[in-house]
């Protein structure tokens, strides 16, 4: 079995100083896009290259309101997974029936401000006090601001990484911006498989291929599925995921069934599902 080095889902990951250089990219991306482009689909099916945008001009004002400004318009208590699902669900789709109807010139000039705020907020947060919101499809009912930043930039890279997609643009897959947003998505690994049945023991290797993956090691044991910081003897399924896909897998971008066509899998072929199977965001 080849191994590449140290293994992740261990370490926090510290990240705020990326949200910028993403976001910056992002207004870039934008700007050089032309009148089609904006109407052009992506791979979220209800949404064109104008709707993702307004999506993280939607989401960034929304946190920034939310989070830094504890101003809770809405008095609203989710009491279950499928009641966040739809609350969630339900501002987005709010959120983007408004600003979609922006024109180009007015979304960027409003994004280049709500993301200047938005990573001088994140970059002013002390990375190890509890956070806002918990990170809910990791299973997590408290999180530190650290995994909640590490999400909100999975959230902004892969919304861009729609647009360029769609567009034909060159994607964000260097190891500085890319890996973190995979080691932050693989997190939600032990919630996934918690209803997995496999003996005390069992371990299950992913390896993402390519210069910005990395390799996790997941193993059961008596309080479930937890991040192995050492190589066990025996791996009862190990998973290869290239890096292109590894995004699209986790965010809903594509069917597992054209995921499974292009991932290598070995061993016991049952244990895979959990990670093809990992829905990294809320919606």
């Amino acid at each position: 079995m080849d191994w590449d080095g140290q293994l992740g889902g261990i370490d926090p990951i510290l990240c705020a100083h990326l949200l910028r250089k993403v976001d910056d990219q992002l207004l870039d991306l934008l700007g050089s896009l032309t009148a089609a482009e904006w109407d052009l689909q992506t791979v979220a099916p209800r949404w064109k290259v104008r709707d993702v945008a307004a999506h993280l001009l939607d989401t960034a004002l929304r946190k920034l309101s939310l989070v830094r400004d504890s101003w809770f318009v809405e008095n609203v208590r989710p009491q279950s997974p499928q009641d966040v699902i739809a609350f969630v669900n339900r501002l987005n789709d709010e959120g983007v029936r408004v600003f979609r109807r922006l024109s180009p010139a007015v979304l960027i000039d409003l994004l280049t401000t709500a993301c200047d705020q938005s990573a001088n907020f994140h970059e002013s947060l002390d990375p190890f006090a509890p956070a806002i919101f918990n990170v809910s499809w990791a299973g997590e009912e408290k999180s530190l601001n650290w995994f909640d930043t590490a999400r909100e930039l999975t959230e902004r890279w892969h919304h861009q990484q729609q647009i360029r997609l769609a567009t034909g643009r060159p994607g964000m897959m260097v190891p500085e911006l890319y890996r973190p947003v995979l080691d932050c998505f693989v997190r939600g690994l032990p919630y996934n498989y918690r209803n997995t049945t496999a003996p005390d023991g069992t371990s299950v290797l992913l390896k993402i291929s390519g210069d910005c993956g990395g390799t996790w090691v997941l193993s059961k044991g008596a309080d479930g599925w937890t991040f192995r910081s050492v190589l066990p003897d025996t791996i009862a399924c190990r998973v290869v995921l290239p890096q292109e896909i590894a995004w699209r897998v986790f965010t809903k971008g594509i069917t597992q069934n054209s995921a499974r066509a292009q991932v290598e899998i070995e061993g016991e072929q049952d244990l895979a599902d959990g990670i093809l199977g990992l829905v990294a965001v809320i919606g």
